[in-house]
């Protein structure tokens, strides 16, 4: 672990601003299920201000947020996380980011009112302004580089930004029910390296619990010994099954 201090620990940014639909959930899940392997973890709280405890994180969350929330931690962000953030990514750390916060780590982000917002530039991709909300259930057929068993994620959105990503940037995957990055290529979220953004709420983890596993590996270099996730991937396969019933009725 990047602390050296066996300790695996989850940063979680803009806890007060950045967490709305659920997303507390990745934290939770991302520290249970790493304790549940005899792993010491603990979760720190990243708010405004100087970060001096950032080069101790393994892996960071950046939550979802209205326009608002996202003008409110925007300076903060490029004047006091930015930088370090950039860092941390680059010794190794991953970095899980949910709608508003994915919109942030692109090049610009649109805002309803038309303000462009300059991003931090860890991804190649960026996002514009929508004309109507994507709203409801998403199932997605996760990319095959990932190797995720089972290979779909599930999950919420809720959002009016369309995010477009670079020529040379993977998504997390291709939409079988849903809007996705923009509702119209096809994609859902970015999965570059150890760095994955998303607009999938729910929140993501919980019923998600593979793609949880496969970020506490990419930190800790190493495979995972399996858990029993059998009530997990129950509520997984619910929604998958049921919202693919929907698609091929045409609802």
């Amino acid at each position: 672990m990047r602390a050296g201090e066996g300790t695996f620990t989850i940063g979680w940014l803009y806890p007060d601003l950045m967490n709305i639909y659920g997303d507390r959930g990745n934290i939770l899940t991302l520290s249970q299920r790493a304790r549940w392997r005899g792993i010491d973890a603990r979760v720190l709280p990243l708010g405004k201000g100087p970060a001096p405890a950032i080069g101790q994180v393994d892996v960071f969350f950046f939550g979802g947020g209205q326009d608002r929330e996202q003008a409110l931690v925007y300076d903060d962000l490029l004047e006091t996380k930015a930088v370090h953030l950039a860092r941390a990514v680059q010794d190794g750390a991953a970095v899980l980011a949910v709608c508003g916060g994915y919109q942030l780590l692109g090049h610009y982000y649109e805002t309803a009112a038309g303000e462009h917002l300059p991003g931090i530039g860890l991804i190649d991709a960026h996002t514009e302004a929508g004309g109507r909300r994507c709203i409801g259930d998403v199932v997605v057929e996760a990319d095959p580089s990932l190797e995720l068993r089972p290979g779909t994620l599930v999950g919420f959105e809720n959002h009016s930004g369309r995010t477009f990503l670079g020529a040379g940037m993977r998504p997390l995957g291709r939409v079988l029910r849903g809007s996705g990055n923009n509702g119209e290529d096809g994609t859902e979220g970015v999965a570059s390296g150890n760095l994955f953004g998303t607009y999938l709420h729910g929140s993501l983890l919980p019923k998600n619990p593979h793609l949880a596993d496969l970020i506490i590996e990419r930190v800790l270099r190493r495979r995972l010994e399996p858990l029993d996730d059998s009530l997990e991937l129950a509520a997984h396969r619910r929604i998958l099954d049921r919202e693919l019933a929907h698609a091929a009725h045409g609802g």
